[in-house]
């Protein structure tokens, strides 16, 4: 029997990360960051030629009836460039950690035993629309010392096979190996099967994209898997709080961006401010067209609001959708135990914030609510591995074993334990 083509590419690539791998390891910290500013400036050499191919990617989605958050997340602007050229150079000035030796300890038989920090290997990419996951990955896979095979959308084909281009022609001028870095060139979802049931050659699946595709990865693959399924952040306005302060974080942890998953998709508010509260953000939702679902005390106060709003009622199903639209879901709640309640019941476990001028409140909300980040006063759209200064990030783990939260070098890397002696035995 004649094995498949897209098998044998599937295979060819694999091997051909595997070798990578073992050259990145050994890798100088020097030349891995030698190949970071590279990229840097070669993203920012190609701005325009970047627009035109990214071009091409929002022409087929928009005449494919994309939808209009869907089609954001395809744009390569100068400004989605310039971030990621910023992300390579915050990475490139980070310190090394790969080899790094640490809690090492005398034991009683004269050894001492630590921790040494090393790559994983290869790990597997799998992600839907955003073309800057390219680069993302890419940076990350660099400075950890890793290979990775990388399997975008087809939405985006174009915009990230010119950003892998970038970045193979920065591994080569650095001097490491082209196939550090591997972007499947197929649009064909036969090769997402064969790459997520590749053991011997790749060591984590990283998935980032929809609810679908993420659970699809996670029950078929035969490798592990670093996920989030979905984004239902909350931000929860306290009583007390600073009105002003809730106001502007609520309106940017919704509307400074729909699409992506740390927007917040749900608001909870305490019911000892929310006839004061609910009217002045319910204004600044009602003038960017957000329509809000409502539990009936939230309706209520609502309502009586001069300006026109779209107001609908929730049901049990909005507590636990992830809009990624102009759209939010509010409830009004007695208090903090009501609210983390709600959150650790609906929400994915992934952004959640308190909005508070009670100290003991926000640690309460810190220690009890079960999120991958829980936030004080401020907006869940910062849930970011750039914005946490990891210099980027592979994805959001809402996982609790390996890595937790935005995934940068420390999630890429692993643990193997070293022995140091003089000649010791066991007796």
């Amino acid at each position: 029997m004649n094995t498949p083509a897209s098998t044998t590419d599937t295979q060819t690539l694999g091997l051909q990360a595997k070798q990578a791998s073992a050259l990145m390891a050994k890798a100088p910290a020097s030349t891995k960051n030698a190949a970071l500013r590279k990229l840097a400036q070669l993203l920012r050499a190609n701005v325009d030629a970047l627009q035109i191919d990214n071009a091409k990617d929002l022409e087929r989605a928009r005449a494919a009836g994309l939808a209009a958050p869907m089609v954001d997340r395809l744009k390569l602007s100068p400004q989605v460039i310039e971030t990621c050229a910023q992300g390579c150079e915050q990475l490139a000035a980070m310190a090394d950690i790969i080899g790094e030796i640490t809690a090492l300890r005398q034991q009683p038989s004269g050894i001492r035993v630590g921790q040494m920090r090393v790559p994983i290997g290869v790990f597997g990419m799998i992600f839907e629309s955003r073309p800057n996951v390219t680069i993302e990955a890419a940076s990350l896979s660099i400075k950890s010392g890793n290979a990775c095979i990388l399997r975008g959308g087809s939405e985006a084909i174009d915009s990230n096979k010119a950003l892998a281009r970038l970045v193979q022609q920065a591994l080569i001028d650095a001097g490491l190996p082209a196939h550090a870095v591997q972007l499947v060139q197929t649009t064909d979802r036969a090769v997402v099967g064969e790459l997520i049931t590749m053991p011997q050659y790749v060591d984590v699946i990283i998935p980032r994209g929809g609810k679908g595709l993420i659970e699809r990865i996670s029950r078929d693959a035969k490798v592990p898997v670093i996920k989030h399924l979905d984004g239902n952040c909350h931000t929860y306005v306290d009583d007390p709080c600073d009105l002003g302060l809730a106001v502007t974080v609520a309106d940017n942890a919704k509307t400074n961006k729909y699409s992506p998953c740390n927007a917040t998709e749900s608001l909870l508010v305490a019911r000892g401010v929310a006839a004061q509260f609910l009217p002045l953000i319910g204004a600044i939702y009602a003038a960017k067209g957000v329509e809000m679902r409502c539990d009936p005390e939230a309706m209520a106060l609502l309502q009586a609001c001069p300006q026109a709003m779209v107001l609908q009622p929730a049901s049990e199903a909005d507590w636990f959708e992830e809009y990624l639209a102009p759209i939010i879901s509010i409830k009004v709640v007695a208090g903090v135990d009501e609210a983390i309640s709600h959150i650790n019941r609906y929400g994915s476990h992934h952004t959640d914030a308190i909005l508070t001028r009670d100290h003991m409140h926000a640690q309460q909300f810190l220690r009890e609510v079960d999120s991958a980040s829980v936030m004080v006063n401020t907006s869940t759209r910062f849930a970011d591995g750039f914005e946490y200064g990891l210099g980027a990030e592979i994805g959001i783990s809402t996982d609790k074993f390996h890595a937790r939260g935005p995934v940068g070098i420390e999630g890429l890397t692993s643990l193997k334990y070293v022995v140091l002696g003089e000649g010791e035995v066991r007796r």
